[in-house]
């Protein structure tokens, strides 16, 4: 296997790019990329080759946005309520 600080560097655009892509905001997709590589690194043994390294990252980039999803829309939703309270 690869070094992960040479998959770091070949691969930090593209996962960087496929997040921003879903974020639309750079300082979200930063993170979440940042985290895509703390996974990788502590799940590398999982990595069997079978597809591309970069989709293998992407994936695990698009679980973490849906995590990321799922956390801030309750926090969205729980505003929305506080502010439809306020409003009344």
């Amino acid at each position: 296997m690869q070094d992960m600080e040479k998959i770091y560097e070949q691969y930090f655009e593209i996962v960087n790019k496929y997040l921003f892509c879903l974020t639309r905001n750079n300082d979200i997709s930063e993170e979440l990329t940042q985290e895509t590589f703390y996974r990788a690194v502590k799940k590398i043994d999982t990595y069997k080759g079978e597809c591309k390294i970069s989709v293998w990252l992407c994936q695990i980039a698009k679980n973490l946005w849906y995590d990321y999803c799922k956390k801030y829309k309750k926090i969205v939703n729980i505003e929305e309520e506080l502010l439809e309270i306020r409003l009344r």
